[in-house]
Parts: structure tokens; C-alpha cells; sequence
């Protein structure tokens, strides 16, 4: 008798997409993970963070277009990217979850890229790499050496070689990621959720992916004192979280 394969244990992939003011870009954003190929279903789950630019109404035509394939949570209140990432978690039902921005600053065709680890067994989560050589969009300079700074600051606290902590496109096993307690409302989602995978010591791989940045003129909202905040919840995670 065959035994069954790995990739038999995962049948849904759950994409959660924090959504806030992305009127220009959301319903881009869906069509592309729509049309996303991928060796598992999906399952899209979006969570609107009190836009007021209109986001929220287009999502709820979607929803009623697309049926039981998507689901729509709408926060009351703007509570930050890493409490809408928490709402979306309480609505997952597959065994595998990732993060999509609704930006377009990444690729959903990346997707089978980063399942791949996760399918053959050999990681629980895997992070995209944005500075491989690959393409990418060139844009500000102290971002980029700020996300270096960051991220060699996590590799020293977590014991770790991680090229690109705070790239958006994460990965996990959804059994691993509700074993860490997020608190994080913000962008301290990328920190937070590193230091505490790492300190699970769950394996961690990463994968080249395209990345298409965006200027702050065409809507980036992280800013430095997303880069200050960020570095605070590195420390406080790793030795008080």
C-alpha cells in the first residue's frame, strides 16, 4: 500500500488581506489571488480596518458576488494592520495561511513558490526574500537600510539568518501560528511574529519573490516611526513577550 503523500494534509490555502484605504488597488489585488495558480483550494479571507475611502463598499459588493469563496470582516474602528491579521486568523479554516498586502507591492503568482517548503515537509513557516537580485522595483535608500538594520537586529536577538524580516509575504502552518499569542495592533506584526516563531524554533525557510514597492505618492504607509516602533518590539519580545 502507498503511504500518502505529504502535501495530502494540506487542502486549503487561507489568504488573509488587511485592508485600508486601497479603493485604487483592491479589487486588482483580488483578481490577481484569484487567478493565482496554486496546488491547494483557497480560501480568501478580508479584513477592512475602517477604511473611508470607499474600500469597504466595493468589498462588500465582491463579497456578495463571490459567495462562501470569500469572506469580508469590517472592523468598527482603524486598529492597525496586525489587529486586522489577528481578525482574519479567527476566520481560517486551512491548514496553511499567508499574509497578502493589498497594495500591489507583491505577487500572488509567487504563491507556489512559498508553499513549496511547507509541502514537502521540510519548514512550519517561509518568508519571502525581497533583495535576492531578482526583480524589483528600486526605490528609497534608508528604507532599504533600515529593513537591514532590522533585520540583523532579529537575527542577533533570534539566532537566526533571515535576509528580509519585515517583507510582507509570510508563510506559516496554520497549527503553528495559533500557537503565538500576537498582541501587535501595527506593523509590529513582523518582529513580534518572528521573535516568537523563532523562539517555537519552528523552521523557517525563505524564498525569492518579485517585489514591486510603491512611493508614499502612490500610497506606502510605513514610515520611520514604523522603523523605531519596530526595533521596540524586537527587544520587548524577546525578553518580555
Amino acid at each position: 500500500m502507498t503511504a500518502p503523500s505529504l502535501q495530502s494534509q494540506f487542502k486549503t490555502l487561507s489568504i488573509i488581506i488587511p485592508v485600508y484605504n486601497e479603493k485604487a488597488t483592491i479589487q486588482r489585488v483580488i483578481s490577481s489571488v484569484v487567478a493565482a495558480p496554486l496546488p491547494l483550494a483557497r480560501e480568501l479571507i478580508i479584513v477592512d480596518d475602517f477604511s473611508r475611502d470607499g474600500t469597504r463598499e466595493i468589498l462588500q459588493a465582491l463579497a456578495a458576488q463571490a459567495g462562501a469563496t470569500m469572506k469580508v470582516v469590517l472592523h468598527d474602528r482603524n486598529r492597525g494592520k496586525g489587529a486586522a491579521i489577528r481578525t482574519g486568523l479567527e476566520h481560517v479554516s486551512g491548514e496553511i495561511v499567508v499574509v497578502q498586502d493589498a497594495d500591489l507591492e507583491y505577487d500572488p503568482a509567487d504563491f507556489p513558490k512559498l508553499l513549496e517548503p511547507i509541502l514537502a515537509g521540510r519548514a512550519d513557516a517561509v518568508y519571502g526574500n525581497r533583495f535576492h537580485g531578482g526583480p524589483h522595483r528600486v526605490l528609497y535608500f534608508w528604507n532599504y537600510n533600515a529593513n537591514r538594520v532590522l533585520t540583523f537586529i532579529a537575527n542577533l536577538l533570534a539566532n537566526l539568518n533571515l535576509s528580509d524580516m519585515e517583507v510582507g509575504y509570510k508563510l506559516f502552518r496554520t497549527d503553528l501560528i495559533r500557537k503565538i499569542k500576537l498582541t501587535s495592533n501595527r506593523f509590529g506584526f513582523e518582529p513580534e511574529v518572528t521573535i516568537k516563531a523563532a523562539k517555537l524554533r519552528c523552521r523557517i525557510y525563505e524564498v525569492p519573490i518579485a517585489y514591486h514597492g510603491r512611493t508614499y505618492e502612490e500610497g506606502k504607509k510605513i514610515t520611520w516611526k514604523d522603523g523605531i516602533a519596530a526595533l521596540y518590539f524586537l527587544l520587548k519580545y524577546k525578553f518580555f513577550g
